[in-house]
Protein backbone atom coordinates (compact mmCIF):
# COMPACT_ATOMS: atom_id res chain seq x y z
CA UNK A 1 0.00 0.00 0.00
CA UNK A 2 1.06 3.50 -1.29
CA UNK A 3 0.74 6.72 1.03
CA UNK A 4 -0.84 9.37 -1.64
CA UNK A 5 0.17 12.88 -1.14
CA UNK A 6 -1.73 16.07 -1.17
CA UNK A 7 -0.59 18.61 -3.12
CA UNK A 8 -1.08 22.63 -1.88
CA UNK A 9 -0.59 25.46 -3.60
CA UNK A 10 -0.59 28.69 -2.02
CA UNK A 11 -3.68 31.41 -4.00
CA UNK A 12 -1.85 34.28 -5.27
CA UNK A 13 -2.34 37.32 -3.44
CA UNK A 14 -5.48 38.98 -3.27
CA UNK A 15 -5.84 42.50 -5.15
CA UNK A 16 -7.08 44.69 -2.61
CA UNK A 17 -8.02 48.27 -4.18
CA UNK A 18 -8.28 50.94 -1.30
CA UNK A 19 -10.56 53.60 -2.21
CA UNK A 20 -9.91 56.77 -0.75
CA UNK A 21 -13.21 59.19 -1.05
CA UNK A 22 -12.72 62.55 0.51
CA UNK A 23 -11.13 64.86 -1.97
CA UNK A 24 -11.39 68.15 0.69
CA UNK A 25 -8.52 70.51 1.77
CA UNK A 26 -7.42 69.50 5.05
CA UNK A 27 -9.24 66.17 5.07
CA UNK A 28 -8.11 63.46 7.43
CA UNK A 29 -8.47 60.46 4.88
CA UNK A 30 -5.02 60.38 5.04
CA UNK A 31 -3.79 59.71 7.88
CA UNK A 32 -6.81 57.19 8.07
CA UNK A 33 -5.18 55.71 4.46
CA UNK A 34 -2.17 55.22 5.84
CA UNK A 35 -2.88 53.55 9.41
CA UNK A 36 -5.16 50.73 6.67
CA UNK A 37 -2.28 50.33 4.08
CA UNK A 38 -0.41 49.43 7.31
CA UNK A 39 -2.58 46.60 8.08
CA UNK A 40 -2.76 45.43 4.62
CA UNK A 41 1.12 45.57 4.09
CA UNK A 42 1.68 43.59 7.08
CA UNK A 43 -0.46 40.25 5.27
CA UNK A 44 0.99 37.89 2.85
CA UNK A 45 -2.28 37.49 1.36
CA UNK A 46 -2.78 40.93 0.11
CA UNK A 47 -1.36 43.03 -2.08
CA UNK A 48 -2.41 46.73 -1.94
CA UNK A 49 -3.09 49.90 -4.76
CA UNK A 50 -4.88 52.76 -3.43
CA UNK A 51 -6.91 55.14 -5.23
CA UNK A 52 -7.11 57.91 -4.24
CA UNK A 53 -9.53 60.71 -5.52
CA UNK A 54 -7.87 63.61 -4.63
CA UNK A 55 -5.18 62.65 -6.85
CA UNK A 56 -6.83 60.70 -9.58
CA UNK A 57 -10.10 63.43 -10.07
CA UNK A 58 -12.72 61.72 -12.75
CA UNK A 59 -15.38 64.13 -14.84
CA UNK A 60 -18.56 65.10 -12.83
CA UNK A 61 -20.64 65.33 -16.36
CA UNK A 62 -21.54 61.87 -17.38
CA UNK A 63 -22.26 61.12 -21.24
CA UNK A 64 -26.05 61.06 -22.05
CA UNK A 65 -26.98 56.81 -22.39
CA UNK A 66 -25.51 55.32 -25.52
CA UNK A 67 -23.48 58.52 -26.44
CA UNK A 68 -19.47 58.70 -26.29
CA UNK A 69 -17.82 60.46 -23.26
CA UNK A 70 -16.57 64.24 -23.69
CA UNK A 71 -12.97 64.44 -24.70
CA UNK A 72 -10.32 63.63 -22.25
CA UNK A 73 -12.89 61.72 -19.74
CA UNK A 74 -11.20 58.72 -21.35
CA UNK A 75 -7.76 59.72 -20.00
CA UNK A 76 -8.85 60.42 -16.44
CA UNK A 77 -11.09 57.17 -16.81
CA UNK A 78 -7.55 54.99 -17.91
CA UNK A 79 -6.14 56.01 -14.42
CA UNK A 80 -8.90 54.21 -12.55
CA UNK A 81 -10.67 51.79 -14.37
CA UNK A 82 -8.09 49.48 -14.78
CA UNK A 83 -7.17 49.72 -11.62
CA UNK A 84 -10.63 48.52 -10.05
CA UNK A 85 -11.02 45.80 -12.83
CA UNK A 86 -7.84 44.17 -11.55
CA UNK A 87 -9.36 44.57 -8.06
CA UNK A 88 -10.09 41.70 -6.15
CA UNK A 89 -11.76 43.42 -3.45
CA UNK A 90 -11.83 46.97 -1.97
CA UNK A 91 -11.84 48.86 0.86
CA UNK A 92 -13.37 52.16 0.88
CA UNK A 93 -12.44 54.88 3.49
CA UNK A 94 -14.70 57.47 3.97
CA UNK A 95 -15.91 60.21 6.15
CA UNK A 96 -19.48 61.44 6.90
CA UNK A 97 -21.16 64.71 5.23
CA UNK A 98 -24.36 65.68 5.40
CA UNK A 99 -25.48 62.41 7.42
CA UNK A 100 -24.30 60.52 3.59
CA UNK A 101 -20.88 59.80 1.56
CA UNK A 102 -19.11 62.14 -0.65
CA UNK A 103 -20.16 63.09 -3.62
CA UNK A 104 -16.81 62.25 -5.02
CA UNK A 105 -16.68 58.56 -3.99
CA UNK A 106 -20.45 58.27 -5.29
CA UNK A 107 -19.41 60.05 -8.73
CA UNK A 108 -16.43 57.60 -9.02
CA UNK A 109 -19.15 54.80 -8.27
CA UNK A 110 -21.09 55.74 -10.81
CA UNK A 111 -18.55 55.99 -13.61
CA UNK A 112 -18.16 51.74 -13.29
CA UNK A 113 -20.44 48.84 -12.98
CA UNK A 114 -19.38 45.60 -14.01
CA UNK A 115 -15.44 46.41 -12.27
CA UNK A 116 -17.58 45.84 -9.03
CA UNK A 117 -19.51 42.71 -9.45
CA UNK A 118 -19.04 40.09 -7.55
CA UNK A 119 -16.45 41.72 -5.44
CA UNK A 120 -16.23 42.03 -1.96
CA UNK A 121 -16.51 45.49 -0.16
CA UNK A 122 -15.10 46.75 3.28
CA UNK A 123 -15.89 49.82 4.92
CA UNK A 124 -13.61 52.15 7.41
CA UNK A 125 -15.67 55.07 7.90
CA UNK A 126 -14.58 58.44 10.36
CA UNK A 127 -15.73 60.96 12.01
CA UNK A 128 -17.40 62.58 14.96
CA UNK A 129 -20.21 61.04 17.27
CA UNK A 130 -21.35 59.01 14.56
CA UNK A 131 -18.20 57.67 13.06
CA UNK A 132 -19.34 57.71 9.35
CA UNK A 133 -21.79 55.14 9.85
CA UNK A 134 -24.34 56.59 8.49
CA UNK A 135 -22.33 56.82 5.34
CA UNK A 136 -21.68 53.16 5.30
CA UNK A 137 -25.12 52.48 5.27
CA UNK A 138 -26.19 54.60 1.97
CA UNK A 139 -22.92 52.99 0.55
CA UNK A 140 -24.46 49.57 1.73
CA UNK A 141 -27.61 49.74 -0.79
CA UNK A 142 -25.57 51.60 -3.35
CA UNK A 143 -23.47 48.79 -3.77
CA UNK A 144 -25.90 46.04 -3.63
CA UNK A 145 -27.00 47.93 -7.16
CA UNK A 146 -23.89 47.42 -8.21
CA UNK A 147 -23.89 43.43 -7.73
CA UNK A 148 -21.32 44.13 -4.88
CA UNK A 149 -20.28 42.38 -1.90
CA UNK A 150 -20.26 43.90 1.41
CA UNK A 151 -18.57 42.92 4.47
CA UNK A 152 -20.62 42.91 7.77
CA UNK A 153 -18.34 43.99 9.97
CA UNK A 154 -17.15 47.96 9.62
CA UNK A 155 -14.48 49.82 10.54
CA UNK A 156 -15.50 53.21 12.59
CA UNK A 157 -13.62 55.56 14.04
CA UNK A 158 -15.71 58.08 16.22
CA UNK A 159 -14.33 61.02 17.12
CA UNK A 160 -11.36 59.90 14.35
CA UNK A 161 -9.12 62.57 15.44
CA UNK A 162 -8.70 61.75 19.05
CA UNK A 163 -7.48 58.28 17.90
CA UNK A 164 -3.52 59.50 16.73
CA UNK A 165 -1.22 60.59 17.96
CA UNK A 166 1.08 63.50 17.16
CA UNK A 167 2.87 61.32 14.75
CA UNK A 168 -0.01 59.92 13.33
CA UNK A 169 -0.22 56.73 14.70
CA UNK A 170 -3.39 55.07 15.56
CA UNK A 171 -3.54 54.61 19.60
CA UNK A 172 -6.79 52.84 20.33
CA UNK A 173 -6.11 48.61 19.96
CA UNK A 174 -9.73 48.09 19.53
CA UNK A 175 -9.80 49.61 16.34
CA UNK A 176 -6.28 47.86 15.26
CA UNK A 177 -7.96 44.86 16.13
CA UNK A 178 -11.06 45.81 13.98
CA UNK A 179 -9.30 46.72 11.10
CA UNK A 180 -7.84 43.14 11.24
CA UNK A 181 -10.86 41.15 11.65
CA UNK A 182 -12.87 43.18 8.94
CA UNK A 183 -9.60 42.30 6.26
CA UNK A 184 -9.68 38.76 7.70
CA UNK A 185 -13.38 38.62 6.48
CA UNK A 186 -12.31 40.77 3.96
CA UNK A 187 -10.22 38.01 2.17
CA UNK A 188 -12.27 35.45 3.03
CA UNK A 189 -15.04 36.62 0.12
CA UNK A 190 -12.08 37.71 -2.00
CA UNK A 191 -10.76 34.24 -2.44
CA UNK A 192 -13.87 32.46 -2.65
CA UNK A 193 -15.11 35.43 -5.25
CA UNK A 194 -12.30 35.41 -7.31
CA UNK A 195 -12.50 31.20 -7.46
CA UNK A 196 -16.25 31.70 -8.40
CA UNK A 197 -15.73 33.96 -11.32
CA UNK A 198 -12.77 32.49 -12.43
CA UNK A 199 -14.77 28.69 -12.91
CA UNK A 200 -18.03 30.76 -13.96
CA UNK A 201 -18.38 34.41 -14.84
CA UNK A 202 -20.71 36.49 -13.09
CA UNK A 203 -24.48 37.04 -14.94
CA UNK A 204 -25.56 40.67 -13.63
Amino acid sequence: MTATTTSTTTPAPLRVAVLVGSTREGRFAPVVTRWVKGHLDQRDDMEVDVVDLAETPLPTVLPAFGQPPAPGTMEALAVVTPRLAAADAFVFITPEYNHSYPASLKNAIDWHNEQWHAKPIGFVSYGAISGGLRAVEHLRVVMAELNATTIRNTVSLHNAWGLFDEAQEMTAPESDAAVKTMLDQLAWWALALREARSARPYAA
